[in-house]
């Protein structure tokens, strides 16, 4: 998997405006463009009606969040604010920097002397320019932004900065060693919240170490309709690759997961479950030989499931012994989903 920054943590304030009509503005277009966590002001609780999100209140520079202080504002004006911000690291969830005239330079302190500590860095932006120069600062730039809008209708330009970085994955095409027919068993269908499209699936496998490029149920046949927002995706044992990188297996998947669509060119979108299916199904062995190694994943037999190869997906009713699929080839080992440099053998 590609390098990426950390998702960034966002906050919205709309305490700031006089007039309540511009902070309810502030918090709805928070919420369509998809910022759950939101300063609001403790007079304000009426705003709490126009959508779930995690309220943060800001009482003198401490922001609290159900009654804890996760975070304390700095405001940066000369050498003494940034020892002030020093004292802190450690002791609070978040440090919340504004820094008015003086911006790169505590920054760039901060965030090297933070990178090591649980204590996060938030940089107020009130421009679009203003949250991209702060995300990049040091090249890992801070660990999040806190939007400081002009009005409503700015929030949307923060968003190509504030979204989750593009995603790619290599895949590898592998010759496939041995297809065998299996007695039934337990398997799950994901059904997402997004339509897929052709060539976009989930990566599957018996072993973390290889994942297979599972498509999507996106192609008509002719016993039944195209359901482009599922996946067929294998027995309950299996692994599956998630959003956020880890594996989990099949059998935990539930609703409102965020699980890791991908594609035939490894580009990568999270797409969040809306029910998995677990039924009982006639199975299907299919295992690739890689440099000496071999792994398997574990299918429905039925002609609807698909494995992506680098030209077109291909039913495994159709699959022979050497045709090629893509699958994603890991080195190391996982540990509760987690990528560890560990020796581990699977078979």
């Amino acid at each position: 998997m590609s390098e990426r920054r950390k998702e960034l943590v966002v906050w919205v304030r709309s305490d700031l405006p006089s007039n309540y009509d511009d902070r309810k503005a502030i918090v709805t277009a928070a919420l369509e463009s998809g910022y759950f966590n939101i300063v609001t002001r403790d007079k304000d609780e009426s705003l709490r009606k126009l959508g779930i999100f995690n309220t943060i209140l800001l009482r003198n520079r401490d922001f609290i969040e159900d009654d804890e202080v996760i975070g304390k504002l700095i405001e940066i004006r000369g050498p003494k604010d940034l020892k002030e911000a020093s004292r802190l690291k450690g002791k609070v969830k978040y440090v919340v920097i504004s820094a008015r005239d003086w911006k790169i330079i505590p920054l760039e302190n901060l965030i090297a002397e933070f990178q090591t500590s649980d204590t996060g860095i938030l940089a107020c932006a009130s421009t679009p320019d203003e949250a991209k120069l702060f995300a990049e600062t040091l090249e890992v730039g801070v660990a999040g932004l806190v939007i400081e809008p002009s009005s409503s209708a700015s929030l949307k330009d923060f968003h190509q900065f504030t979204a989750r970085e593009a995603l790619t994955i290599e895949l590898t095409p592998a010759p496939i060693s041995k297809i065998v027919p299996l007695p039934s068993g337990d398997r799950v269908c994901v059904d997402t919240c997004s339509l897929l499209r052709s060539g976009e699936g989930m990566l599957v496998g018996s072993q973390s170490s290889c994942l297979f490029l599972i498509q999507s149920e996106c192609a008509e046949c002719e016993y039944v309709a195209a359901r482009p927002f599922r996946v067929n995706a294998g027995a309950v044992h299996s692994y599956v690759l998630a959003a956020d990188g880890k594996t989990k297996y099949l059998s935990e998947v539930r609703s409102g997961d965020e699980l890791l669509a991908v594609d035939t060119k490894g580009n990568c979108r999270g797409v969040v479950v809306g029910r998995s299916k677990i039924e009982r199904r006639p199975l299907l062995l299919v295992e690739v030989d890689l440099e000496g190694r071999r792994y398997t994943t574990i299918l429905q037999n039925a002609e609807t499931i698909r494995l992506c190869t680098p030209d077109t997906p291909i039913s495994v009713s159709e699959l022979k012994v050497g045709d090629k699929v893509l699958v994603k080839v890991e080195k190391g080992a996982r540990h509760f989903g987690h990528s560890i440099a560990e020796t581990i053998m699977e078979r």
